[in-house]
């Protein structure tokens, strides 16, 4: 926790003054039993009703001057709280979004969600408690200890020896519940996950009928949540009844001693209901430490977990600072006898891998499934960093370029097209800020999507739901490379995104990329070869490893991946034998 307290910082005078006028409270907390004690012996022993009402009113005074330090002392701790929640937050979410993507895939997107939601209010309430009520309650109970010790010496020597009964009780809880809070908090994460899929899949899981099948995993797995919160909550309960016990035993003990000095007249009764006055304050302030107990042991918790992820840097560092020379006779893109794999313990997805790419030219990426044409182009924008070998952008190795300079150069259509809550126009608009409208449409017709916007009533100003759940799947393919193409990028890689898309949507898409830039390198990968067919090279994949590169015709008498693959798709005729 200590390591996220300097989140903190910004808000030292909040923390330093809640805390002061938390103490003025308490203070004057403490004086009301000697008060009380006194008003007995000296008011109402002496029947001097004018010394009763004017120590009442003082005492109303000091109620009413606690209650302004306390709302002041509420006041900046709510602002320290949510200010460092914040802070902390938006620290995650930056440093989220600078990590690599083998850094999420190790986390999971619904941890991650939980971490920088429920774990980050869960150090708020603490910083809050920390503030309001860490010096308050320890206070009160050091505080009533030395004024029970004014009043009678050996008395309070009951409450001395209460104190390591109540840290012995502390002790077994914390030590029993904190593995467990960790605990709780992983299958919390398991619950977003099942959570997560089940939201997301919906469709697919109506589809195949599993309803019944998923509403008995969620319930296995909130089962198993429940279990261990039943399990934390079952041990937290014993805090509050077991101080309660010692205390009201100290209490006993108390009253006990106390009648025999009360006969002998070395207390008055006023001493003694102060003296239990200040126990029952004990009492109160141990069961406010007893809940500040269970809240730092759950923050604890939270702050190892948010810690881990703050701890993790990115295995893609933004190092580069060179710029390429801008030669035209060197390549676009060249892989180097490069090898990847996602596991350092695993199989290699890519082995010894070396390619050209020159400027300008259409290259289809085409294999089996799992052969490695997706890994092949995430390499390039540095999605990952290639285990052995080198892969170079207009001759400068892509190490040696700033992360924003080398994906400015590149636009890339993901296998899953993805739209954001807005407009049409805004989601085409991701890919250039500044288009206008014409740019706009221009776009959306290399990408064959003007059509079916003209159609919408309002056309480019079309609400897209989340997710773009009110466009078919072909509409989404089509507006998301609307928007890598307005980018006007020097490289497009289209990640066999026109899978939904029919033959003459995708030969008219792939006609329009080549009149809209002649610049423009353009990767294309895709399970079809009619998609692939006219590319200027095409480099087969199989197993991790290029089988072959060249024309349709060329691989056709020497690669016998492709011969196999286009004999599967198309006719003798078609495939030219």
């Amino acid at each position: 926790m200590f390591k996220i307290a300097v989140y903190l910082k910004p808000y030292r005078k909040e923390a330093i003054i809640g805390p002061i006028f938390k103490l003025l409270e308490a203070i004057l907390e403490l004086l009301l039993p000697t008060f009380v004690a006194l008003i007995i012996n000296n008011g109402i022993g002496h029947q001097d009703s004018g010394y009763v009402y004017r120590m009442g009113g003082l005492m109303l005074l000091m109620s009413l001057l606690g209650f302004g330090c306390s709302m002041i002392c509420q006041y900046y701790a709510a602002r320290a709280s949510q200010g460092f929640g914040t802070t902390l937050r938006n620290k995650m979410f930056r440093h989220i979004s600078s990590l690599s993507y083998a850094e999420l895939d190790t986390f999971g997107t619904p941890s991650l969600i939980n971490r920088i939601t429920n774990d980050v209010n869960q150090l708020q309430l603490a910083v809050a408690m920390l503030i309001r009520l860490v010096i308050r309650a320890p206070f009160i109970c050091i505080g009533a200890i030395i004024m029970s010790m004014i009043l009678d010496f050996r008395l309070s020597l009951i409450l001395l020896a209460a104190t390591p009964v109540f840290g012995i009780i502390l002790y077994l809880i914390i030590s029993r519940t904190s593995p467990l809070y960790r605990l709780y908090q992983k299958k919390l994460d398991a619950l977003a996950l099942v959570l997560s899929e089940n939201l997301s899949g919906l469709r697919v899981i109506r589809a195949f009928a599993k309803s019944r099948q998923e509403r008995a995993r969620f319930a296995e797995s909130s089962d198993d949540l429940t279990a261990t919160a039943i399990r934390v909550g079952r041990i937290s309960a014993w805090l509050g009844p077991l101080t309660t016990l010692v205390v009201n035993a100290a209490i006993i003990a108390i009253l006990w001693a106390g009648g025999f000095h009360i006969d002998s007249g070395r207390l008055s009764q006023g001493e003694i209901i102060a003296f239990i006055n200040y126990v029952t304050q004990i009492l109160l302030a141990l069961i406010v430490v007893s809940n500040l107990v269970i809240i730092f042991t759950k923050a604890s918790s939270s702050a190892s977990r948010i810690n881990e992820v703050l701890a993790v840097t990115s295995s893609v560092q933004d190092t580069g600072l060179s710029e390429p020379a801008g030669h035209r006779e060197v390549p676009k893109i060249a892989f180097d006898q490069v090898s990847f794999g996602y596991s350092s313990t695993g199989e290699l997805a890519l082995d010894n891998i070396s390619a050209v790419i020159n400027r300008g030219e259409t290259i289809g990426l085409i294999g089996s499934t799992g052969s490695g044409k997706s890994t092949f182009v995430n390499l390039i924008p540095r999605f990952y960093d290639a285990v052995e070998g080198s892969i170079t952008v207009d001759g400068l190795d892509v190490r040696e370029y700033p992360l924003s300079r080398l994906r400015e150069k590149i636009a890339i259509v993901p296998q899953k097209a993805l739209l954001f809550t807005g407009t049409i126009a805004d989601n085409i608009r991701w890919g250039n800020e500044g288009a206008t409208e014409e740019e706009i449409l221009r776009a959306a017709e290399v990408a064959q999507a003007a059509e079916f916007i003209h159609k919408l009533p309002e056309g480019l100003n079309t609400k897209v739901s989340r997710g773009g759940m009110n466009l078919s799947g072909g509409q989404k393919q089509r507006l998301t490379i609307a928007r890598a193409v307005i980018r006007k990028p020097q490289v497009l890689i289209l990640d066999d995104s026109s899978s939904a898309l029919d033959f003459a949507t995708d030969a008219a898409l792939r006609k329009a990329l080549k009149e809209y830039s002649r610049e423009m390198t353009v990767l294309v990968v895709s399970q079809r070869v009619s998609t692939v067919r006219q590319s200027d090279k095409i480099i087969v994949f199989e197993e991790g490893r290029i089988a072959g590169i060249g024309s349709h015709e060329e691989l056709m008498d020497s690669c016998a991946e492709y011969k196999e693959i286009c004999l599967s798709q198309l006719s003798s005729e078609e495939s030219g034998q």
